[in-house]
């Protein structure tokens, strides 16, 4: 154990923020702290970096804080320098421990400063610069290169990913991915989180509970305890009404007294399961459907240029109905623009040469929610409640309170004016709005701005629960992941269609990286797909989407993914099923396999479990593969 904290309490200006608490840190884990705004989070940092002392506390045996060794501890500061006349160098190198300039540990930390330094996003020339040249957030980040180069056991970040791009916060999640010390991190990027956490520390209502994984395992666990919590309490409940009941009946008979006074011990001594706490998150079941479901096609473009007083780039491209595709690309690449543009509030950019067919239509019977920032500039004195029934008149009040309710709009908060609420609840309510209206064809940039992780995520449920076409931008690399079934990429040299999910598309590039080629270039050896019905174009014309082959290789390539998560269970399931029978067979040759009382060997009976168990692994992979062959080739008489 490197470091613990046992029955710990932490007070400032005398309220109790931590109480008895259990915390560890193992070897060189990642651990995250994830909590509402207040629950404790930086307090237990500054714990952990020594800022603040427990309580003394009669209840605790020992110490309270122990570790394994004399450990260092570096916690990010917000005013990191007090000289703003030094230059970067100086102050970076002032940390290095090694004195001699000719030392190969000086020259291996200088080498490992050059490399932290630009991968920050720094030129080497800005080295040379005065501290006091640089934003407050370039001071921020260099405050965390200096922290990353001292190396401290146990490394804590406070939000290290403010003030960084999409490109240095992926280049500091591979790096503290390699960190060879602790880190105890803090940060609302929930995709960051999931790159680098081993471990997850919840902290809520001065507790602290840990769950193994990353980000998306601790939310699939969590669900999970408040189920198997709920349906304990609910037990209890029906134990304590039937223990209640018998009280009940036999407490005024005098011969059934000792009975009743018998049963009423057993009721004040069972063992108490507190009502779980319900998750702040709502998920929806259910799909949300569109009132109509529109044309095949949603949108094509045919050399289509976007723009305002000038042309930003020029696209080919169909989008088919139940898409739902991410947009990504730099500031300024048009994104925004684009989906104006695809919206009808934007003309497509006109230009005198007539010598292109240009074309930009939407489909037959499609039904468009548009939102931007602007749209969740709405001002009311009404309720929340009855702005939202005006809509819809033809709901009654209870429908009106229960659908706003899956929107995080509960109780007083349903009840507030609509003025009085903040830019994310004004943004999560007429969301709410577009998905009641039920369109068949949502176009959305930004739309989880301004909000908290419960609201963000519950909106990404009702985004997957939504059958109809999505086409969105965001900077939220999560919501991407778990919204986007493909991604489309602004770049310089045009815009290029990536037919799978962020994630995978982020491996890609970085496979392509790795080997220095480009990323169509990958997909095409490797993945091959492309955007149905789009035709074969020369490479010269820019404007299209770079493609990647055909419909048929899509298929198989999605058929080939499911078999890859097939196959080794497969070959698990047949060598654990080799191993079982070999014991079988050697126990049958044993003589106490004619001793009946012996019974089963445990290595035999723990064999044929292992081999059960990868069975059942096995089989929901063929299941997962029929399903996705029943939707590339439709229906089939397959038995499995």
């Amino acid at each position: 154990m490197l470091y613990q904290i046992t029955d710990g309490t932490v007070s400032v200006g005398g309220h109790v923020i931590l109480s008895h608490v259990d915390f560890e840190i193992k070897g060189n884990e990642k651990i995250a702290l994830v909590g509402r705004n207040g629950a404790g989070k930086t307090t237990l940092l500054k714990l952990i970096a020594g800022e603040l002392s427990l309580d003394r506390d009669d209840r605790r045996q020992g110490a309270g804080v122990t570790s394994s060794r004399r450990l260092t501890v570096g916690m990010l500061k917000q005013q990191a320098f007090s000289d703003r006349e030094q230059t970067v160098e100086e102050i970076l190198l002032a940390a290095c421990p090694f004195r001699d300039t000719f030392a190969r540990e000086r020259f291996e930390y200088e080498q490992e400063y050059d490399r932290i330094f630009t991968g920050f996003g720094f030129a080497r020339a800005d080295k040379h610069k005065k501290i006091g040249d640089f934003s407050g957030g370039e001071q921020t980040k260099i405050a965390l290169i200096r922290l990353l180069l001292e190396k401290p056991d146990i490394l804590l970040l406070d939000e290290p990913t403010n003030h960084l791009d999409i490109a240095t916060i992926q280049w500091l999640e591979q790096y503290l991915k390699r960190y060879e010390h602790a880190v105890v991190l803090v940060s609302h990027d929930r995709f960051f989180l999931d790159q680098v956490a081993e471990a997850v520390v919840e902290v809520s209502d001065g507790k602290l509970t840990r769950y193994a994984g990353n980000y998306s395992e601790y939310r699939t666990e969590k669900r999970k305890r408040i189920e198997r919590q709920q349906k304990a309490w609910e037990r209890q409940r029906e134990e304590e009404a039937r223990l209640n009941g018998v009280i009940e009946r036999f407490r005024h008979k005098p011969t059934k007294a000792s009975f009743a006074r018998a049963k009423k011990k057993q009721l004040e001594r069972m063992e108490r399961v507190e009502k779980p706490v319900e998750d702040d998150v709502h998920l929806f079941t259910g799909n949300i459907e569109p009132l109509i479901p529109g044309s095949k096609w949603v949108f094509e473009a045919e050399h289509l240029k976007i723009g305002y007083d000038r042309p930003l780039l020029e696209i080919t491209l169909r989008i088919r109905r139940g898409q739902k595709l991410g947009i990504l690309g730099p500031n300024g690449a048009g994104k925004s623009t684009f989906l104006k543009t695809v919206a009808g509030l934007l003309q497509p950019f006109q230009e005198k040469d007539r010598s292109v067919e240009r074309r930009c239509v939407l489909g037959n019977s499609i039904t468009i929610g548009y939102f931007d920032q602007h749209s969740a500039e709405i001002q009311s004195e009404k309720s929340v409640a009855e702005h939202f029934h005006d809509l819809f008149p033809a709901l009654t009040e209870k429908e009106v309170r229960n659908i706003l309710g899956m929107y995080l709009f509960t109780g007083k908060l349903a009840s507030r004016r609509v003025s009085d609420l903040s830019g994310g609840e004004k943004a999560r309510l007429v969301l709410a709005e577009l998905l009641q209206s039920r369109p068949n064809f949502l176009v959305l940039d930004e739309p989880t701005n301004h909000m908290d992780v419960q609201a963000k995520e519950t909106l990404e449920s009702a985004f997957q629960a939504y059958q109809g076409t999505i086409l969105f931008v965001s900077h939220d690399r999560y919501f991407i992941r778990q919204v986007a079934q493909s991604v489309l990429i602004f770049e310089e040299t045009g815009p290029m269609y990536y037919p799978f999910g962020y994630e995978h598309y982020l491996e890609k590039r970085q496979k392509a990286e790795e080997y220095g080629e480009e990323l169509s270039a990958q997909v095409k050896a490797e993945d091959a797909a492309l955007l149905e019905g789009m035709r074969t174009v020369p490479k010269a014309e820019r404007h299209r989407l770079r493609e990647f082959s055909t419909e048929e290789a899509y298929a198989d390539w999605k058929l080939r993914l499911a078999y890859e998560k097939l196959e080794p269970e497969e070959l698990e399931y047949g060598r654990l099923e080799a191993e079982y029978r070999g014991l079988l067979a050697e126990w049958k040759m044993s003589e106490s396999y004619w001793t009946p009382e012996s019974g089963i060997p445990d290595a035999v009976a723990a064999a044929k479990a292992r081999c059960d168990e990868a069975f059942k692994r096995w089989h929901e992979q063929c299941m997962a593969w029929l399903e996705v062959y029943e939707e590339v080739h439709g229906e089939t008489d397959l038995n499995v």
